[in-house]
């Protein structure tokens, strides 16, 4: 039997949580909610389902220090550094690498570090019903989140015809994948019941993802290979990393390989979950005051309603008469934003980068 391994995709800027999420600490080393850092608890949620030694987790290379402290229990060898980001599709080639080595039919989850998922339980299950049925047949499984309002900022999946039944379970081929939708399209999906949001889970076996990516994409298959010998001939993976990287062409998995296969399946989730992308989405994880406000920190709020404010390192923050703000304080920069202008954010960062110096607050 093949065995299992779980890759945590660790990467990523958080521009949409600045000022506390910056290159070298963004969303999913901090505790944007709870009170322990995203990956930690994306780590506590897989803990059993693997032996520790089959996790992996991959990051980049300026967030490798601050990932291998949170990582506590994975062992070093298995957090491994992308030298420059080269989005999805390149980092499924290095995770098939990575498992590849250790056992070549081995089938393994892609899981991102930065969501939130309450129902460790039904996650758990999921899980393991998406790896039996990744081990029984060549396909590539994908976890579909059944969506409670036309989001426009998500993926979507179509489910086509029934697959088949695995562990009570049924799954169902997947028709096409779509890339965020205008409002008008996504309350269409909504109400046809036929589909889902895409989380970016999949679980897989190596055969499998050698397969699609030898055939849909061979550029980015034959830059890979250096990085396999490697892998396979227990090779420190950092120098040949820093030289194959940049090479490779910068595509996501949807795009590169999930778009283009014919033996995509999903399996519904039963668990809760969120992304959690902006600010506003971390409201409906706190606890609000009598008027609505959320807050950690030193937090004054007079007379304001519905205001997400936090603050770190025991400054006082104080608001007075206004209602739907975002503040966030960090000891060397403070935001202030209506929560309906948090998705702009992206904008005044790139104002706050062009300033002399700017970089120190990126």
């Amino acid at each position: 039997m093949p065995q299992h391994f779980i890759v945590i995709i660790a990467g990523g800027k958080g521009e949409r949580f600045w000022p506390q999420s910056r290159a070298p600490r963004p969303k999913h080393l901090l505790p944007i909610v709870g009170t322990t850092p995203l990956l930690t608890q994306t780590l506590a949620r897989v803990k059993g389902l693997v032996p520790a030694k089959n996790i992996f987790v991959l990051t980049s290379a300026v967030q490798a220090a601050a990932v291998r402290a949170v990582c506590r229990g994975v062992p070093a060898a298995n957090i491994v550094a992308e030298p420059v980001g080269r989005d999805t599709a390149a980092a499924v080639g290095l995770a098939a690498a990575m498992v590849g080595a250790r056992d070549p039919q081995g089938v393994f989850a892609i899981l991102p570090a930065d969501h939130v998922i309450h129902d460790t339980r039904a996650y758990r299950a999921d899980l393991r019903v998406a790896f039996a049925a990744a081990a029984a047949a060549p396909v590539m499984v994908t976890i579909g989140i059944a969506p409670t309002e036309p989001a426009t900022g998500f993926g979507y999946i179509q489910r086509g015809s029934r697959w088949r039944t695995v562990g009570e379970r049924e799954l169902d081929r997947v028709k096409r994948f779509v890339e965020k939708p205008r409002l008008a399209v996504a309350k269409r999906y909504l109400d046809s019941g036929d589909f889902y949001w895409n989380a970016g889970m999949f679980v897989w076996s190596v055969p499998v993802v050698g397969a699609a990516l030898a055939r849909h994409a061979p550029e980015l298959d034959a830059g890979l290979a250096p990085v396999r010998a490697a892998f396979a001939r227990g090779q420190t993976p950092a120098p040949v990393l820093r030289r194959i990287y940049p090479t490779l062409p910068k595509i996501s998995v949807d795009y590169a390989l999930l778009e283009k296969s014919d033996n995509v399946v999903v399996l519904p989730s039963t668990f809760d979950w969120d992304d959690v992308g902006a600010w506003p989405a971390v409201v409906k994880h706190g606890v609000p005051d009598a008027a609505g406000n959320v807050t950690r920190g030193a937090v004054v709020v007079e007379q304001g309603r519905n205001n997400l404010v936090f603050s770190e390192g025991g400054h006082l923050v104080t608001v007075l008469g206004a209602d739907d703000l975002i503040v966030i304080h960090t000891p060397d920069a403070t935001l202030v934003c209506p929560k309906a202008r948090a998705q702009d954010l992206k904008a005044l960062i790139q104002r706050v980068g062009a300033l002399k110096g700017g970089a120190k607050w990126l």
